[in-house]
């Protein structure tokens, strides 16, 4: 799997699992302060379209995930 895929799945999963954890309707409701935890992760995207930085995306890096559109300037 390459960084972009990682950071898809992760996203994806933290956005259902705070959706899962912050909505009144759900079984597993604990806190609607949960949602926050979707804003950040959508903010979190939003400026990483725009920056190209992304912590999740360095920590992958560094903990050797291939990158294909880095090549060998990120190491």
């Amino acid at each position: 799997m390459t960084v972009n895929r990682f950071i898809r799945i992760f996203a994806g999963f933290m956005v259902l699992l705070s959706l899962a954890l912050g909505v009144q309707a759900s079984p597993l409701f604990v806190s609607q302060n949960f949602l926050w935890l979707t804003a950040f992760v959508g903010a979190n995207l939003f400026q990483s379209g725009f920056t190209q930085l992304c912590p999740l995306a360095t920590i992958l890096r560094k903990l050797g995930v291939k990158d294909p559109e880095c090549g060998a300037s990120c190491n």
